[in-house]
């Protein structure tokens, strides 16, 4: 699994953070920062909780790394 986030579409909600602070975090603006881009299988599910509770639907995961 690959993840990454929109930062234009953030709403700066926060969802992500809550649902795994492992894999996500806010900067001072609170825009949303990846902090591990290929998730451990341990973290996968919580990952796809945070996808789905993006009321921006900022989070994207994909099976194949992100391009460039």
């Amino acid at each position: 699994m690959w993840v990454r986030a929109d930062r234009e579409r953030c709403i700066s909600g926060g969802r992500c953070m809550a649902a795994t602070s492992d894999v996500f975090d806010q900067d001072d603006d609170g825009i949303v920062v990846v902090l591990v881009p290929r998730p451990a299988p341990q973290q996968q599910e919580r990952v796809r909780r945070a996808a789905f509770l993006c009321p921006a639907q900022a989070i994207q995961i994909s099976e194949e790394p992100p391009p460039g």
